[in-house]
């Protein structure tokens, strides 16, 4: 029996609260723009998934109304469909903004899983296989409706997983609980399929996406508005961290930008953000999730990788520099990005300036020798060298 009250009192609670993050911008995460447009289409598609669920709570067993049977199935077709979006979508952005990229073997998942649940919806529509809806109005599950829960029960599962996994290597995910905002999502979820007539995804999802861009919005005071790595404020975050371990094998490195006074001056302001901004996904790209990186000072960088594993830290720096080169080839850019890089191995004692000190000074060496080579467009003492 479904009770109607409940189902619209639900409902309203859902899109009211939606609508105060659409509103109120919520969803805007500045230096996040591929994340914010995620999620204003989460939202807005949550926003219809309520009103829907609320239209074919209504409709169902009603007769007597032209085209009602029809706008009853067309209802529940989206509110399957809106299932694949939020759990494509929702995975999508946590494996994005932990790794700033997704994979193409995942791209390919997604593709696979929307197209056999997009073709089991359009053949429904004949040969009703996921849902139906009777000659009095009433709406039915069918056999493959359980396809639709699996699905979105491995979405979550491997949300969680792909968190857990990713937060064991990088602590500073704490800004990113997924968990929070997933646990009401599978509660809905899991009350939803095994007690008929209850409606409880719609203020789940809403509740969720609140959740979410909660947490976005508080990570936000530590990300660089410019070029979307860590700030400062994250730096002491950490410093306060390591000054509690007295044995965690720590990698640090600075790089600083080559010649970017040059870039400014000749080229503009503008293109030197752009530069920054290029430089920041290089080093995002090569260290992924196994540190941080953050933005120090200017065009100087640093990358902290905690718990680190190997003996040097030649591979970071390899990879940062064969990265570089593979930029600068494919760039277009009437400038070529270099880095002057130091860093080094470090088994924490709490002396977190000594590290910094360290790490900038092994970098101003590797700068001087830059700088044989190359024509020297600034000084050590200018904080645009």
């Amino acid at each position: 029996m479904i009770n109607l009250t409940s189902i619209f009192g639900t409902d309203f609670a859902g899109v009211f609260l939606l609508l105060i993050i659409l509103l109120t911008r919520g969803w805007s995460l500045p230096a996040r723009r591929k994340e914010s447009q995620i999620i204003f289409v989460l939202v807005i598609a949550t926003i219809f998934y309520c009103a829907g669920d609320a239209f074919v709570s209504l409709c169902d067993g009603k007769t007597g109304y032209p085209y009602l049977r029809e706008l009853n199935i067309l209802g529940n077709t989206y509110l399957y469909l809106y299932n694949l979006i939020v759990g494509v979508g929702i995975i999508y952005l946590v494996v994005n903004h932990i790794d700033q990229t997704v994979p193409k073997l995942q791209i390919a998942f997604f593709v696979i899983l929307g197209t056999i649940e997009v073709v089991l919806l359009v053949l429904n529509f004949f040969y009703p296989v996921v849902f139906h809806i009777d000659s009095a109005n009433v709406y039915h599950r069918d056999r493959f409706y359980a396809i639709f829960l699996i699905a979105g029960a491995m979405l979550i599962i491997y949300g969680y997983s792909y968190y857990f996994i990713s937060k064991l290597k990088n602590p500073s995910l704490r800004y990113f609980p997924v968990w929070q905002f997933l646990t009401p999502i599978v509660m809905a979820m899991v009350i939803q399929a095994f007690v008929y007539g209850v409606s409880l995804q719609p203020i789940g999802y809403a509740i969720a996406f609140a959740g979410l861009v909660i947490c976005l919005q508080n990570e936000c005071i530590y990300i660089d508005k410019l070029t979307g790595v860590y700030n400062r404020y994250e730096l002491d975050n950490i410093k306060k961290t390591l000054m509690h371990l007295r044995k965690e094998k720590v990698a640090a490195l600075m790089l600083d930008l080559n010649g970017f006074k040059a870039i400014n001056d000749n080229f503009s302001h503008a293109e030197g953000d752009a530069a920054l901004c290029a430089f920041a996904d290089i080093l995002t790209s090569v260290v992924q999730t196994d540190g941080i990186v953050i933005r120090f000072a200017g065009d100087e960088f640093i990358i902290i990788i905690r718990r680190f594993k190997e003996d040097n830290i030649d591979r970071y720096r390899d990879a940062i520099l064969t990265a570089v080169e593979k930029y600068n080839e494919t760039s277009g850019k009437p400038y070529k990005l270099s880095a002057a890089i130091g860093g080094d191995i470090f088994t924490h004692t709490g002396e977190d300036d000594d590290v910094i000190s360290a790490i900038d000074h092994l970098m101003y060496k590797d700068k001087k020798e830059y700088y044989k080579t190359h024509s020297k467009v600034s000084s050590r003492d200018n904080p645009d060298r």
